[in-house]
């Protein structure tokens, strides 16, 4: 992975995050009232997250869960009331605020540990399953696989993230979506053909002990996303 071009990514994504889509994210992640356009980003957003949420095991109790790209930490959550020890981490410092708000008093049995911060960073130690719910869409494919195994040499079990699929429709939805206000817009996205993902996976040394699983593509509207599981061998 080149290091320069997944830092200089993350900046970006920090940056908007930060500062453009920090009002319309909160909202976006909330119950109150959104444009259809965002109504159904978010009908997408729920359904991907039961998705990931409902691969993971039922009883999390006793396991480490790292909530790569954590959002405003509606997964996270989910995962400690299964009883996980959870670190969530995220590089916006607005939405890990908003998130440590929202998540007060509602881990049930778990507990979450909202952090700012790289998803690499080796000081966050080892984990049992490592979810990547819509985080790494926004970088290439190679980079994408290289943060994989990056965090696979410290995770036990499972990985499971989503990639924006390479699909027509999607590349038409993302054309005309540059013609909305700039409030209805989504954060680039680099798609990947599914075939070509599985290849850079499979080419991929540091996840030759890894196999991939369940897969599933959602689509909502103006939202697309594929979801795939990667379980040690």
């Amino acid at each position: 992975m080149s290091s320069v071009t997944y830092q200089q990514r993350r900046g970006q994504i920090q940056t908007y995050f930060d500062r453009t889509a920090a009002e319309a994210w909160k909202r976006l992640t909330s119950d109150a009232p959104v444009s259809g356009i965002r109504a159904t980003v978010r009908a997408g957003r729920d359904e991907m997250r039961r998705t990931l949420l409902d691969w993971l095991p039922a009883d999390l109790h006793g396991k480490r869960v790292l909530d790569a790209g954590c959002g405003t930490g509606a997964l996270a959550v989910e995962a400690a009331r299964r009883g996980a020890l959870v670190v969530a981490i995220d590089v916006a410092g607005t939405l890990v605020d908003l998130a440590r708000e929202r998540a007060a008093g509602a881990c049930g049995d778990g507990a979450v540990e909202f952090l700012v911060g790289d998803m690499l960073d080796p000081a966050l130690g080892r984990f049992d399953h490592v979810v990547a719910m819509d985080s790494l869409i926004h970088y290439r494919a190679p980079d994408t696989v290289a943060v994989l195994a990056g965090m696979a040499s410290r995770t036990g079990a499972s990985m499971v993230f989503t990639f924006a699929p390479k699909t027509v429709p999607l590349a038409v939805m993302h054309a005309v979506g540059r013609l909305f206000p700039r409030r209805d817009r989504a954060p680039a996205i680099e798609p990947v053909g599914e075939a070509a993902l599985r290849a850079l996976l499979a080419a991929e040394p540091g996840l030759r002990c890894w196999i991939p699983g369940r897969t599933r593509r959602i689509v909502s509207g103006f939202y697309t996303s594929q979801a795939l599981e990667l379980v040690r061998s």
